[in-house]
């Protein structure tokens, strides 16, 4: 169960570093060199994320089989057009709704007898 929480923490992390690059490419202008891209606050703070994420993701690789833990890492197609919808504004389609809920669904049908 240890190892269910620590992916899903592995998750969030990676999602929400999407979102900071996101938010850190829309910040500097299409000609920003590759160390004005790079001091950015925002694509600073998402590469600290990822770091930590992956960090994360070894440790848990350490004590969880990956075919257990992988297919958790399919939540992050569900939260990445969520957070955006919340934090940036973008617009959230039907069709990634209904993809998102094939995505739990499929996890969860694989996870079934499992905790």
């Amino acid at each position: 169960m240890k190892g269910l929480l620590l992916t899903l923490v592995c998750v969030a992390g990676i999602a929400c570093g999407q979102v900071l690059f996101k938010k850190g490419a829309l910040s500097v202008e299409a000609d920003a060199g590759l160390t004005r891209i790079l001091l950015n606050p925002w694509i600073v703070v998402a590469l600290i994320v990822y770091g930590i994420a992956t960090l994360l993701w070894i440790h848990v690789l350490r004590e969880t089989a990956l075919s257990v833990a992988y297919p958790l890492f399919a939540l992050t197609f569900v939260l990445v057009p969520l957070l955006s919808a919340l934090l940036l504004n973008e617009p959230l389609q039907f069709r990634t709704l209904v993809g998102s809920l094939l995505i739990v669904a499929g996890i969860y049908w694989s996870f079934q007898g499992r905790f």
